[in-house]
């Protein structure tokens, strides 16, 4: 069952915070666990409330090691980079060591940033938490249906003519994301309602192929919940 871990929230600010404190919770148990919390960002909107909710938090940054779960192949410091705007909203901010920081190279273009960032992200598998969104298609990182990036098998895939720009991306593997041990959705807004609906019917979706996935949903996504 896709929704089996499922959770409204009032709004997007309530989700952010729901999210932020999740976040922090997976963590500890990590660093508790092995020392080290191994978290891969998403991008967007919602995601963004979120990280500007961790710069106040007292965790040890030190302990986390950030990857990425996908990036739009832009050169480096571009507006539309998710490495930029989880840089503006919570990375630039933290003691975060500059060796715990993994961003994808996607400026290099999406075969080349795919195989680099293979080897970076290797020693840190499977990772502990992997955030994602949802698009209204169905997509989830950089995954999008019907795209062969969805069936490639190595942990870094290229992802070439995507629906939406830039058409050149890159994505961890559908594999990658299915190993994480925790894999946390956050929704936001009117505009995903259909496509949650879509979710529980068309199994072939690429956020439909995350197993055992938390959701954070807000009412507006999904009111009648």
């Amino acid at each position: 069952m896709i929704f089996e871990r499922f959770e409204t929230c009032p709004d997007a600010e309530a989700l952010a915070a729901a999210a932020a404190a999740r976040i922090l919770t997976l963590g500890l148990a990590a660093v508790q666990a092995h020392g080290l919390f191994r978290l891969a960002l998403a991008g967007g909107d919602t995601p963004r409330r979120c990280y500007e909710r961790l710069r106040a938090s007292n965790f040890d940054w030190s302990r986390v090691e950030i990857y990425f779960g996908d990036e739009r192949c832009l050169p480096r410091g571009d507006s539309r980079r998710n490495d930029t705007m989880a840089g503006q909203a919570w990375l630039n901010h933290i003691a975060l060591p500059s060796g715990n920081y993994h961003p994808i190279p996607a400026e290099l273009g999406a075969e080349a940033a795919a195989e680099a960032y293979a080897e970076v992200l290797r020693p840190g598998l499977p990772l502990d938490l992997v955030l994602l969104g949802l698009g209204e298609d169905g997509h989830t990182a950089s995954l999008f249906p019907g795209n062969a990036a969805l069936h490639q098998a190595q942990p870094v895939v290229p992802v070439h003519a995507a629906p939406k720009p830039p058409a050149e991306r890159v994505s961890l593997s559908l594999g990658v994301l299915n190993a994480a041990r925790h894999k946390l959705f956050l929704v936001s807004g009117a505009g995903k309602r259909d496509v949650l609906q879509r979710l529980a019917t068309e199994p072939d979706l690429p956020a439909a192929r995350i197993r055992g996935a938390e959701w954070l949903v807000d009412r507006a996504a999904w009111p009648e919940r």
